[in-house]
C-alpha cells in the first residue's frame, strides 16, 4: 500500500525538486563554470588580478568573430524593420538588459533615430537599471505581459539579451513577440539555450567561464555589449545613417554634438571651420542636409526631397542626380 507522502507530493518537495533541476541547469552552463586560470584570485596582487581579468578578456573577440555570420544576419533584419517602419526592441534582465538599454538610449544621439524606433525592455522596468531588481527574471508572466505592451507586429524584431540564456523572463518575451509575428533572435553566451531555441537567429558567444564563478557582468556582458554595437551600428550603416565612416545623421542637440558635426562635414567635404558651421547653417542644423547639398551641388529644398525619396540614405541621396542622368 502506498503511503500518502508518495501518493501526494507536498510543496516542499516540489520545491526541493525545482531547486535541484536549477542547479543541474547551472551546472551545465560554461559562464557558470569555475575557471582555472583564476584560481586563488584571492591570494593576487592588485597587478597579478588586473593581467589575469586582462587575459581572460582578450578571448571576448574572437569568440564573437565565430558569431559573424549570425550577427550579419541580425544587422539586415534590424535594417529591414527600420526602414519598414517597425522597431528594434531589446528585452532583457540584470546585466544583459542594462547592456541592451544602454544601446537602444545611445541611437537616438548617434544616428538621429525617432524615440520609438529602438526600444528596450528590462525585467522590473526603468527602476532596475540601477537598482537590483533579479527577482523578476523569474517571471514569465512577466515577460509576456511587458513585451505584449509593446503589440509586436511582423514590422518588428525582438532581440532577447541573456548570458545564460535561460532566463525565463525574456525566453518568455521572446517566445511571445514570435508567436505575433516578429521577427526575433537571441544573444546568449552557451550552446542550446531554452532563449536560443525560442528565437528564430541565434547568436552565441561562448567566452567561457568568468574570472569570478558565474560573474556574467564580465566576459559574458562585454561579449553582449560588442554585439549589440555591431548589430545597431550595422544596420544604421545599411540604412545609410553612415557616409563613409562617418556619423553624419548625428544629432546635433548640444555642443559637444554640435562640434561633432562641424568636424563631419570638415572631414567629408574638405571644407575649413567658417565654411562648414556656414553650410549648416544654411541647411537648418542638419548635416545630412547640408553634406547633399554640397555633395551634389543643390539647394536646400532638392536636398531635403532627396534625402525624402532615399529614406534618409546619405550616398543615395548624393547620387540622385547621377542615376538620373
Amino acid at each position: 500500500m502506498l503511503s500518502s507522502t508518495t501518493m501526494q507530493e507536498t510543496p516542499g518537495a516540489r520545491t526541493k525538486d525545482t531547486n535541484n533541476d536549477q542547479a543541474e541547469l547551472l551546472q551545465q552552463l560554461t559562464t557558470e563554470g569555475q575557471n582555472e586560470a583564476s584560481q586563488g584570485l584571492d591570494t593576487k596582487s592588485a597587478l597579478e588580478i588586473a593581467r589575469i581579468i586582462n587575459h581572460e578578456d582578450a578571448k571576448i573577440a574572437g569568440a564573437v568573430k565565430k558569431a559573424l555570420p549570425e550577427i550579419a544576419n541580425v544587422i539586415d533584419q534590424v535594417a529591414r524593420s527600420l526602414r519598414d517602419g517597425g522597431r528594434l526592441i531589446y528585452v532583457g534582465a540584470g546585466s544583459s538588459g542594462r547592456i541592451a538599454a544602454l544601446d537602444a538610449s545611445e541611437c537616438p544621439p548617434s544616428y538621429s533615430t525617432a524615440p520609438g524606433q529602438v526600444q528596450y525592455i528590462m525585467a522590473g522596468g526603468p527602476k532596475a537599471l540601477a537598482s537590483a531588481v533579479e527577482v523578476n527574471e523569474d517571471a514569465e508572466e512577466m515577460g509576456e505581459r511587458d513585451v505584449a505592451r509593446r503589440r509586436p507586429t511582423r514590422k518588428d524584431i525582438v532581440i532577447g539579451v541573456s548570458a545564460s540564456g535561460r532566463t525565463p523572463y525574456v525566453v518568455a518575451a521572446v517566445a511571445y513577440a514570435r508567436a505575433r509575428g516578429a521577427k526575433t533572435a537571441a544573444v546568449t553566451c552557451n550552446q542550446g539555450t531554452p532563449l536560443a531555441a525560442a528565437a528564430e537567429i541565434a547568436i552565441v558567444a561562448e567566452v567561457g567561464p568568468e574570472v569570478i564563478a558565474g560573474s556574467t557582468r564580465m566576459k559574458a556582458a562585454t561579449a553582449q555589449k560588442m554585439i549589440l554595437n555591431t548589430i545597431t551600428t550595422g544596420a544604421m550603416t545599411r540604412l545609410g545613417y553612415v557616409y563613409e565612416n562617418l556619423m553624419v545623421n548625428v544629432h546635433m542637440q548640444n555642443s559637444k554634438l554640435v562640434e561633432r558635426g562641424i568636424r563631419i562635414l570638415m572631414r567629408a567635404c574638405n571644407l575649413d571651420r567658417a565654411a562648414a558651421v556656414e553650410a549648416i547653417r544654411i541647411a537648418g542644423r542638419s548635416v545630412p542636409v547640408a553634406l547633399v547639398m554640397l555633395k551634389a551641388k543643390v539647394d536646400k529644398p532638392e536636398a531635403v526631397r532627396r534625402l525624402a525619396k532615399s529614406d534618409g540614405n546619405v550616398r543615395v541621396a548624393i547620387e540622385d542626380n547621377v542615376l538620373e542622368l
